[in-house]
């Protein structure tokens, strides 16, 4: 059998069984990996697991008769055909077979003669390794003897450049100091050794003799003027090679330091301007270089030598810093003030960005010397935070300048003539023009302040910067600050008293700087103050701020005080026209009245004028609901009646008590009026107080008059006058007619003929006017 009957194909016509892939692999059976995958089948005639017996009972089972016997024809043609590949095979590898043999036999043959050879190599090598062992022992007595003779030849040179060391320190000590020190210092150790030894002891003592005339010479030279801070070192560190005593050298080096320290101060000090010690006011000639200038050199010279000496004193004298630290703070403090008095002269604003850089130098290059000086670093910082609060200052103090040229400019517009046809600007265009130039340069000087806390800044990382400046410093001592000056000084042109021989301030500024404080209580303190937040935002854990509402407050009670006095100032004039009207002419032989006064008619002019000037700036307000007839009403020198001759043929000189009384009993019942109450920030209410102070003057300076029967017609005529124009302006009509008719009621009272003219008259002179 060479197969199975699965494994059948197509290669024969006649189905017949496939032919195997060859002797070699029948021979050689499957490869691993196909035996892996293959499942072990006892039918497969090929594989490992070939059963014949199973593979007999499954043919005999499954195939019939004929295919048995075709399948045994095949099986006898395919080991006839297996027969002859074997056959072919062999002799076809005959030659090559009988070839191996030989080859296998002549590798023996020479296999025994290597064995020989390799013998002989052993034994050859093992007579080597015995001279080789006599050669190296020889090579080491060799070497133990040229040793010894090395050792001799070393200490002779020892000892001749111990016999050489005096005339080489000779040699050196006067142009070559160190390296005499170098010499001395190897010879030292074995002159000190050999000492008992009479020629070593001649040699030590000679090298002694040139080592002290060479410390003498050095110390000579540690006393010149001229020595820098390298040669000063050098010079105390081969004295301490020396051994000469650590305790002198130290004084020596802070001394001749000091010295050259000094020279450094004093060359800055000559920068400056010398002291007044008077302390007469005179002011300074301006330095000879800028502020960032004297800081580099004073870094650069002052500093940077002081951190070389200080460095040179530690690696000399290790860690005794008993006389450093108190050396080095004085000078310290000495610089700190020389700067201090450079940093006063910085009058003007000049460059911010250069003093923040010139600070920002100072702090940088101070960091080396706090390091040997740690007690300097709150002196440091503190002339940095003296340095930017005082700058802050000067702003502040540019800022009130500024505001008052400001304001020197409004009034100077306020107070310009003009031409006929042509007009300034009006009291908005003012308004906005100062508001906007104020606040425009506030938010400038915070651009500049804000330099102190910039992030490329050294000292801005300060605790001091980062909350005390920015709260303290900034938000309360210049913008707060600021506002409750502007507040104050706005507050001033109503509260102080004129100096003499000034001119008071113009109405129109009152009213002008009312609305500023109105505006600054309204949105501009908010604004200002989220502002200056925003760019120095305070701490959390940092000193208390003066909230934004109580500076809302300080604004609005000084614009109230400013409107108050608006309103007394124009009353105030209004009332004086009426006044010189009242007290100048002569109301017993006055005639009879056939128009209305000039001066009443000025009243209404002035009013109608500040009317349109409280109106640029405030709004309308709110009037009380006027009755139909107001510009109608019939004024009446009978307060308590519309018709004025109801009461008149009652009243004599005779019964004097009839109308006063009638005038008590009408006061009982009507409303009581506040003069010189405050105003309300509205147009209506503002021109309500100016008329109230103009009636009650008027009021009084009739009550003071004795009139006739014309004289109290004339006031009839006038008051009606009033009534017909100043009614409007007021917030409430009752309180014109309330004072007019108290004006009429004192009139009739202090007339001696109190005969009052007809309405109908009346009301026609006052068209007529």
């Amino acid at each position: 059998a060479a197969g199975s009957p699965e494994a059948t194909g197509g290669g024969t016509g006649g189905g017949g069984w496939r032919r195997p892939h060859g002797p070699l692999q029948r021979y050689y059976g499957p490869s691993t990996a196909e035996a892996a995958e293959a499942a072990p089948d006892p039918t497969d005639i090929n594989g490992p697991h070939f059963d014949p017996e199973v593979f007999m009972n499954k043919v005999r089972s499954e195939c019939p008769l004929g295919q048995l016997l075709a399948r045994e024809a095949a099986l006898g043609r395919e080991i006839r055909a297996l027969d002859s590949d074997m056959q072919t095979l062999l002799y076809e590898n005959y030659n090559k077979f009988i070839s191996a043999t030989d080859t296998i036999r002549k590798m023996k043959v020479d296999f025994r003669h290597m064995e020989a050879e390799m013998d002989d190599l052993a034994a050859n090598m093992a007579a080597i390794s015995a001279s080789s062992a006599r050669v190296s022992a020889a090579l080491q007595d060799r070497h133990r003897r040229g040793a010894q003779l090395a050792g001799v030849q070393a200490l002779l040179r020892k000892l001749q450049a111990l016999v050489e060391v005096p005339g080489r320190l000779r040699c050196w000590a006067g142009t070559e100091p160190a390296r005499a020190l170098r010499c001395h210092a190897r010879a030292r150790a074995v002159l000190r050794h050999y000492r008992h030894l009479p020629s070593f002891r001649a040699i030590e003592d000679e090298s002694h003799a040139i080592m002290a005339d060479l410390a003498q010479r050095l110390r000579t030279r540690l006393r010149e003027e001229t020595l820098d801070p390298k040669e000063l070192t050098e010079c105390v560190e081969m004295l301490l090679q020396l051994e000469e005593p650590a305790e002198e050298l130290s004084e020596e080096f802070l001394s001749q330091a000091g010295a050259r320290l000094e020279a450094e101060l004093e060359a800055l000090e000559a920068e400056l301007p010398a002291a007044d010690p008077s302390g007469t006011a005179t002011t300074p000639p301006p330095p000879a270089s800028d502020i960032l200038d004297f800081v580099d050199r004073g870094s650069s010279a002052f500093v940077g030598t002081l951190c070389q000496l200080a460095g040179s004193y530690r690696a000399l004298f290790g860690g005794d810093t008993g006389r450093l630290e108190p050396f080095a703070a004085a000078l310290a403090t000495r610089y700190f003030a020389l700067l201090e008095r450079r940093l006063a002269l910085e009058r003007g604003l000049g460059d911010t960005s250069l003093l923040v850089r010139a600070l920002d130098r100072f702090h940088r290059r101070l960091r080396a010397l706090l390091e040997l000086l740690p007690a300097g670093a709150e002196a440091a910082a503190a002339l940095v935070a003296r340095a930017a609060r005082e700058r802050v200052d000067r702003y502040l103090r540019a800022l009130q300048t500024f505001f008052l040229g400001c304001l020197g400019d409004v009034r100077q517009a306020l107070a310009a003539p003009r031409p006929p046809g042509k007009e300034g600007p009006g009291l908005p265009d003012l308004l906005a023009t100062l508001a906007a130039s104020v606040l425009g340069q506030l938010k400038a000087v915070l651009a500049y302040v804000q330099l102190f806390t910039a992030r490329d800044v050294a000292f801005a990382s300060l605790p001091y910067f980062k909350g005390e400046f920015c709260v303290t410093a900034v938000r309360e001592g210049l913008v707060v600050a600021f506002v409750r000056w502007l507040c104050r000084t706005a507050r001033g042109f109503a509260d102080g008293p004129a100096e003499r021989g000034a001119p008071a301030a113009p109405p129109a500024l009152l009213l002008l700087l009312a609305r500023l404080c109105l505006d600054y209580e309204n949105s501009t303190i908010s604004y200002i103050l989220t502002l200056t937040d925003e760019q120095f935002p305070p701490q959390d854990s940092g000193p208390a701020v003066t909230p934004g509402p109580a500076l809302c407050a300080e604004a609005r009670a000084a614009a109230q005080r400013l409107l108050d006095h608006y309103v007394q100032v124009q009353g105030a004039a209004v009332a004086q026209m009426l006044r010189k009207s009242v007290e100048t002419r002569d109301w017993l032989g006055t005639v009879e009245p056939r128009n209305v006064r000039a001066v009443m008619k000025r009243v209404v002019e002035d009013i109608t004028a500040i009317d349109v000037q409280v109106g640029q700036l405030f709004e309308e307000g709110v009037r009380r609901a006027q009755s139909s007839d107001s510009s109608r009403r019939a004024f009446s020198v009978y307060s308590s009646s519309r018709a004025p001759g109801r009461y008149a043929p009652s009243y004599t000189p005779s019964a004097p008590m009839d109308t006063h009384l009638l005038s008590n009993i009408q006061k009982l019942f009507s409303e009581r009026i506040d003069i010189f109450s405050p105003v309300e920030f509205n147009k209506v209410s503002v021109l309500t107080g100016i008329i109230k102070i103009s009636l009650k003057t008027l009021l009084e300076c009739v009550r003071l008059r004795t009139l006739g029967r014309f004289g109290l017609q004339q006031v009839q005529v006038d008051g009606h006058y009033l009534q017909l124009y100043l009614w409007r302006f007021a917030s409430d009509e009752r309180v014109v007619q309330g004072l007019l008719d108290e004006v009429a009621a004192s009139a009739a009272h202090r007339c001696l003929d109190p005969v009052p003219m007809e309405h109908s008259v009346v009301e026609l002179i006052c068209e007529r006017g």
